[in-house]
This record gives structure tokens, C-alpha cells and sequence, in this order.
């Protein structure tokens, strides 16, 4: 988190904030939260331009003078990555963009990104004193406005430290690995960034679609990381090319961060799963997406036609499969959920786009066979209807089928969401590591410290598929507890004790 102490006259131990924006407490009550322009529903779903787009400056000076500059700031708490939120808010008010994307580069290495994709009305927005009597500061687009901004007038990246001699690899290029490579890279480490893939992104190249997150958006943080001193290679797959091991005891490094995320999909074991037609998200929107099948056949990367869709789950991977089937043509696309609309996973907005779109939500119903003809290709989703019971232990009402209610949902593609898991490469090939039943890698939750000396890790291997903020504020943890350890400033003996001690329970 920043240290907004040096606003602390000496003797005074209560940070205080300067406030900024020339406006009393009644009028910046007074003006209302601005919406953000975006393309008609009928228009977007034809094609895979951005959705959103995004405030111009007046909109965006009005929106951020809503917010009070309030003295405790519990919005910056409520940030993974710990960005002073009133700060470049203030400044975007006083239309001083520099300075707003000074402050939001001195926590962030990918706010064009978050200001995206980051759910902020679970974070930063839900503790927004401003929503107390109203509707919370858009903090999300007012990120998302200055980085693009910035993007148009670069503002000079911080200065990094002396080269400290120092080596560290990264193992994945999602929003973790890129968050820790760009904080290390500050500290004057060297630092490789490992991908597997043939484009560094991860997640957010691979698995969240243009319409939402313009790929030359994700390439162009990429290179303010690399700008920072950071390396990438690419086609670079640890556990095949090379190991943990060999590339701290053979390659010179002095640490790795394993942040390789969940990119292992689930599927649900039913009856016809090897069916031609059926999907897991991942492969769909891998080939959508990283491979841009969606431009076919101008890409020699195909992807199958689609009349009807059945996209099982609601999450935003599930709202990002469905709106892209739409987008490549299919006629007709459901979500099909077992549980009702008020359990649903993904975001607000990415529901109420979907809805916008034209996707059908088959709330309270639960697949139980695919369905194929004699040439083994996919046509129709046996389903059973749900009612909701008493809670079960992820505290959400547990669905109990009704008797009779089976029907079948005709359909040509199931697209299958409803999560990922840890690939197992990491965990065949580091003999130390410590895994727990779900193949997620067991670390100290301060230091991020794995079981084996020098190795942290964070993000998805560690949490099971999360947020991207949620793997960037990881990263950045790591990042400041490797540094530590360069430092030798941790004790790596009792952290690794206290791992094994815990999985031996």
C-alpha cells in the first residue's frame, strides 16, 4: 500500500490528506455518477470491437469531482494492489492527467487492463464512502480513462534502482507474473519472465475476448513492463524445457516466482462429453482469442459454426463464451445455470451486456447428458430443472433436481465453464513443492514462500481461478518478499518448516 505518511506533520500520527478538488461536500453530492458510452446492443453483436467507449475528458472531470477526498480513504484498502485512489482522482478532476497516471504507475503496472476487467464494485467501489448515500465514484473508469490517456502521452516510468546483480525468473506472463516481473525489475533486478505460450498476456490474452479487452491494449502494457528491464521469452514451457531446479541451480538465477495460473479446465463427467460439438471454455476462447479465429479465414485458425449454443456455468468466462459464440455467428446462445440469477458468478455488467446481446439465461437448470446422432457430433443438452435448498458450504443455496422435470435444450456446441484448475507440469516436475488436493501450490500466505528455498508463487496455481487484481496484488507480494529474500532478510528455514508442518496435519 502507498505510504501517504509524508502529509504527517512531525509528532502527529494520523495520516491527513490534502484536499484537491474545488468543490464543497454539497455539490460534489450533487452530481450524479456518470455512465459510460458504449455500442448498441444489435451493433456490438456483430462484431469484436470494445463494448465500452470510455469517458471523454468532461465526463470524466465531472465523475471524479463526485469523489470527498475522504481523510480514511478506504478505497485504497479495498485495491489488491494498493493505488492512492483519491490521489489520481483528484487530479483527473483538475484535468492534471500526468499527474493522475504518475500515481496510478507508482502501484500499477497494468491499469489499462484493470480499469477493464477488475470487478472494482467488489473492491475498491464497495467501500467508496461516496456509496454510502448514492452511487460509489466509477474509480474503475476514470482508471481506465487515464491509462489511455497515457497511452497517447507517455508519462515517464519510474526511475529503476541501481542494478543490484541479482536474478530472478518468472514463470507465466499473466497479470501476476507481469506485476511481479515490472515491481522486481524497480528494484534493479534482473528478471526473465518464462512463457509457454507463443504470446506473452496469459489469461488475458488467451481467455478474456477482444470486445473486452482490445489485445493491443494487453501488448502495450507488456512493453512498459519490458520498458522497466524485464526480459520475456516465449515457447518457453517450465517442466518441459526446463525445470525450477535446473534454472536455480544450473541458469544463475537467485529466485523464482512460479505464477503459471489455472489454465486446466473441468469438465463435469457427463455422459457424451467426447462428443464432436462439446467444448471447455478454455480451447474456445483460446482459439478466439490468442489465435484469432474469429478473423477466419483470413487466420488459418479455424473454429467450429455454430447454430445453437449451450454455454454451461455463469461466470465471466461463461458470459465471455457465450457473447463470443454470438459474435461467430450462432443463432441462438443460453447460459445454462443450476442455480437462480442471484447466485451468479460474473459480474453485473457482464451479465446485463450478455442479456443486451441476446443470450438466453436458462436459470435453475442442470445438464445431465449430451446428446449426440450417429456420426458422434453433438445435438441437443439433457437437463433437469433445479430448486434451490438450504445452503451447502460454499454458503449459496444448494439446488435439488425436481422430479420429472427432465427436458433436453437442442443444440449443436456446449461450451463447458465452470472452472479450471492448476496444470499438473509444475508439480511433476519440482520435487520439493507442496501441493494441496486441488494441485494448487502451498505457500506461507506472508511471504509467498513456497516449500522449496528461493521459490514463491501467487496467483491462480496458489487461489484456484480468482480475478485478474486479485493475482496482481499476489504478485506485487511476492515481489516485495523476494526482494526481501535477495536481501536475506527472510527466514526461509521456519517458513518452509511451517509449510510442512501444515501439510502434515
Amino acid at each position: 500500500m502507498p505510504d501517504n505518511n509524508d502529509r504527517v506533520p512531525p509528532g502527529e500520527g494520523k495520516p491527513r490528506r490534502e484536499k484537491l478538488i474545488p468543490l464543497s461536500p454539497k455539490e460534489r453530492m450533487a452530481i450524479e455518477r456518470q455512465d459510460m458510452p458504449e455500442q448498441e446492443a444489435e451493433e456490438r453483436r456483430g462484431n469484436f470491437s470494445e463494448v465500452p467507449f470510455g469517458y471523454d475528458d468532461d465526463l470524466a472531470q465531472l465523475e471524479a469531482k463526485r469523489c470527498l477526498e475522504c481523510p480514511s480513504a478506504p478505497c485504497i484498502a479495498g485495491c489488491p494492489v494498493g493505488i492512492d485512489i483519491p490521489r489520481f482522482v483528484a487530479h483527473v478532476a483538475l484535468a492534471d492527467y500526468a499527474e493522475a497516471a504518475r500515481t496510478l504507475k507508482e502501484a500499477s503496472s497494468l491499469a489499462a487492463i484493470c480499469g477493464r476487467v477488475c470487478p472494482q464494485e467488489e473492491q475498491c467501489e464497495a467501500v467508496c464512502v461516496r456509496g454510502k448515500t448514492g452511487e460509489p465514484v466509477a474509480i474503475g473508469r476514470l482508471e481506465r480513462f487515464v491509462a489511455d490517456w497515457e497511452r497517447e502521452h507517455p508519462v515517464d516510468d519510474p526511475e529503476p534502482l541501481p542494478p543490484t546483480g541479482k536474478k530472478v525468473a518468472i514463470i507465466g506472463s499473466g497479470p501476476s507474473g507481469l506485476t511481479a516481473a515490472g515491481d522486481l525489475a524497480r528494484k534493479g533486478h534482473k528478471v526473465v519472465i518464462h512463457e509457454a505460450l507463443h504470446e506473452p498476456g496469459g489469461v488475458l490474452m488467451y481467455g478474456i475476448p477482444e470486445f473486452r479487452l482490445p489485445k493491443s491494449i494487453v501488448r502495450s502494457e507488456i512493453e512498459a513492463v519490458k520498458r522497466l528491464g524485464a526480459d520475456v521469452e516465449v515457447n518457453a514451457v517450465a517442466g518441459r524445457l526446463f525445470t525450477i531446479p535446473e534454472l536455480l541451480e544450473e541458469e544463475g538465477f537467485d529466485a523464482v516466482y512460479i505464477a503459471t495460473g489455472a489454465g486446466l479446465p473441468v469438465f463435469l463427467n457427463l455422459p457424451g462429453e467426447n462428443l464432436i460439438g462439446v467444448f471447455s471454455a478454455n480451447e474456445y476462447l483460446t482459439r478466439a482469442n490468442l489465435m484469432s479465429a474469429w478473423t477466419y479465414p483470413y487466420t488459418d485458425t479455424p473454429i467450429i459454426q455454430s447454430d445453437r449454443v449451450a454455454v454451461i456455468g455463469a461466470g465471466n468466462t461463461a458470459m465471455d463464451a457465450a457473447r463470443t459464440a454470438l459474435r461467430l455467428g450462432a443463432d441462438h446462445v443460453a447460459i445454462v445455470y443450476r442455480r437462480s440469477r442471484a447466485e451468479m458468478p460474473a459480474r453485473i455488467e457482464e451479465i446485463e451486456h450478455a442479456e443486451q446481446e441476446g443470450v438466453e439465461m436458462r436459470l435453475l437448470t442442470n445438464p445431465i447428458e449430451y446428446l449426440g446422432d450417429e456420426d458422434g457430433r453433438l445435438v441437443g443438452l439433457r437437463c433437469v430443472r433445479m430448486e434451490l435448498g438450504e445452503p451447502d458450504s460454499s454458503g449459496r443455496r444448494r439446488p435439488i433436481p425436481i422430479e420429472g422435470s427432465e427436458h433436453v435444450y437442442e443444440c449443436d456446441t456446449a461450451i463447458v465453464a465452470v472452472g479450471t484448475r492448476p496444470n499438473p507440469l509444475i508439480q511433476s516436475t519440482t520435487p520439493d513443492l507442496l501441493f494441496d488436493k486441488w494441485g494448487r501450490v502451498m505457500i506461507d500466505p506472508e511471504t509467498r514462500h513456497t516449500a522449496s528455498e528461493g521459490v514463491f508463487a501467487g496467483g491462480d496455481i496458489v487461489s484456484g481461478a480468482a480475478t485478474v487484481i486479485a493475482a496482481m496484488g499476489d504478485g506485487k507480494s511476492a515481489a516485495r518478499h523476494i526482494h526481501a529474500y535477495l536481501e536475506g532478510e527472510l527466514d526461509t528455514a521456519a517458513i518452509i518448516q511451517s509449510i510442512r508442518d501444515r501439510t502434515e496435519e
